[in-house]
């Protein structure tokens, strides 16, 4: 519950055949939360639909049944509560509580174009994050077409530095799971 998840998602009948997993990193090792204990980042990188968002939020639900502290947001919805936290006067006090999870789960990066107020409180909490804790990062963007949700292009090689420095990259290559459960509805 705080954490924040949008729907309980878990590793039940979760099936790993269109994911590319890096070398040195195991479907096993996912639910293990072995990134965590590391400090290490996951960037879930791929298509709509593909599973990124259940696979973010499953990892979540079994850091929290260890024992760590997860918060989840879609990344829209984090930067709204940081640009509305700065002009109430609240931010050092939202900083802080963002500082205190163990995961930062940040969902459906890049779907919304951010203004540069928001990119740059993205950026700081991505910065206080670097080397302290883990960030799970799902989105469908390249990291080249990030700049275009950041409009610095300075910012935005700082921020993909930090975040792929101790990071693993996951490739989703399916076609999306809810398209093919349409599909299958209409021809049954």
């Amino acid at each position: 519950k705080n954490a924040g998840f949008y729907t309980i998602k878990t590793f039940a009948g979760y099936i790993f055949d269109e994911i590319k997993l890096p070398q040195g990193l195991t479907p096993q090792d996912l639910k293990d939360c072995k990134f965590l204990e590391e400090k290490k980042n996951l960037i879930l990188y791929g298509n709509v639909g593909t599973g990124k968002t259940h696979l973010a939020t499953a990892i979540g639900v079994e850091a929290c049944k260890k024992g760590y502290n997860v918060k989840f947001f879609r990344t829209a919805a984090l930067v709204n509560r940081l640009v509305e936290a700065r002009k109430g006067g609240e931010l050092s006090g939202l900083l802080k509580q963002l500082s205190k999870p163990d995961l930062l789960i940040c969902d459906e990066w890049g779907y919304v174009p951010l203004d540069r107020e928001g990119a740059q409180l993205l950026f700081q909490v991505i910065s206080d994050c670097y080397e302290r804790r883990s960030v799970v990062i799902t989105t469908n963007l390249e990291f080249s077409r990030w700049a275009s949700i950041f409009y610095d292009e300075q910012m935005t090689a700082a921020m993909i530095d930090r975040l792929i420095h101790h990071s693993y990259l996951l490739i989703f290559d399916g076609q999306s799971y809810r398209m093919r459960q349409s599909l299958m509805r209409q021809l049954s």
